[in-house]
């Protein structure tokens, strides 16, 4: 399945990230069949809070007509504004989250008319055990270094 080829290209990503000490999302941004372009998590590695997977993938374009952005984690208030502003066909996402998702989980920002944008559709679970997997083993490790 072609939602499956490019979540698989995003959770390189991730892993890539990861294995940084990043955060461990990645993203893909595809067009009629290509990639565009990759990127994990770069938030540490740049000393930038905005270096999301997605804002990375993003940066340098401002009309993605045509489009799809396949992420491994539910986009963040953050990455959904600039989604909503980029204006992708759609977004791709593997895992929910439930605490700060901003395409169904908690919010749908990408698709909120209020914004006049048109609206971005977004849908989930792609990979969805792979994608939350791999965070939450980060998060594991993360919590036995701690203590």
């Amino acid at each position: 399945m072609e939602h499956e080829r490019w979540m698989r290209v995003a959770l390189e990503e991730a892993r890539r990230a990861g294995e940084r000490g990043e955060t461990p999302v990645g993203a893909a941004l595809v067009c009629g069949g290509e990639l565009v372009m990759r990127a994990g998590n770069r938030c540490e590695e740049m000393g930038d809070a905005t270096a999301h997977a997605e804002m990375l993938v993003l940066r340098g374009r401002r009309r993605l007509t045509g489009h799809t952005l396949y992420v491994t984690l539910e986009p963040c208030p953050m990455c959904a504004g600039a989604i909503a502003l980029a204006r992708p066909d759609r977004v791709v996402f593997g895992a929910h989250d439930a605490r700060a998702g901003c395409c169904g989980s908690v919010y749908r920002l990408t698709e909120d008319a209020r914004l006049g944008l048109g609206g971005v559709p977004a849908f989930g679970g792609v990979l969805a055990g792979e994608c939350a997997a791999l965070l939450r083993g980060f998060y594991a490790r993360r919590r036995e270094r701690e203590t």
